[in-house]
């Protein structure tokens, strides 16, 4: 346990940024990521990387909802974060209504982890923040990558579309409010710190599995 995971001074949402900073810049940084980021992904990468969170979020969404009632979980559970049924649609845009799913050891191992979280709200909420605040934050940026990369003309980035988010940085404020005032100790706080931790790592698979296939994968 580091001193930012555990010092009740600083708001819980620092915490979990600051206590994640190495695995998000190792997350950042895999060759995958840059190249998307750069517009060298071809829509064949671009449709195995919806694939791959497909299997994530139907995990996520699914303990969502299973704790939707439990007093830390609901403080953050929002339906309209819902990210699936996006997906699915932008995965049948780009594969032209082929499959959904690809095998993915990486993919499997994250939803495994989300799915195990539903017996842990504390871990739930790692989980929930690292996906959702990264989408309404860089992901609203790939979604202008995609649009620009493709010429896809909003075609396909449903992903990126929170159609009831009218400003997502008031949304973003109002959710680490949330987090900051949720009644948690020192060792509570610890273990919500080392969940972001390992989403990020967990992340950082996908993308190391989706690098191995640049040669398949470069514009």
């Amino acid at each position: 346990m580091t001193t930012v995971d555990a010092d009740l001074d600083i708001p819980l949402s620092t915490a979990m940024r600051q206590g994640s900073l190495a695995q998000h810049s190792d997350a950042e940084s895999a060759t995958f990521t840059s190249e998307l980021m750069a517009g060298r992904i071809n829509e064949a990468g671009y449709t195995d990387y919806l694939r791959l969170l497909r299997r994530v979020y139907a995990a996520l969404e699914a303990v969502g909802r299973e704790l939707a009632d439990d007093p830390i979980a609901a403080e953050l559970y929002d339906p309209a974060l819902d990210r699936l049924a996006a997906i699915e649609s932008d995965i049948a845009h780009w594969s032209g209504g082929g499959s959904l799913d690809i095998d993915s050891p990486a993919a499997t191992a994250y939803a495994e982890r989300v799915r195990a979280a539903a017996s842990s709200p504390l871990r739930f909420i790692a989980h929930h923040y690292t996906r959702y605040l990264g989408d309404l934050s860089g992901g609203l940026a790939i979604g202008r990558v995609i649009d620009r990369t493709y010429g896809s003309t909003g075609q396909g980035i449903a992903f990126y579309d929170f159609e009831t988010i009218a400003k997502p940085k008031d949304y973003k404020d109002g959710y680490r409010a949330r987090l900051d005032a949720l009644p948690l100790d020192a060792a509570q706080r610890a273990e919500v710190v080392a969940e972001v931790q390992e989403a990020f790592r967990c992340n950082q698979a996908l993308f190391d599995e989706l690098s191995a296939s640049m040669d398949a994968y470069r514009r």
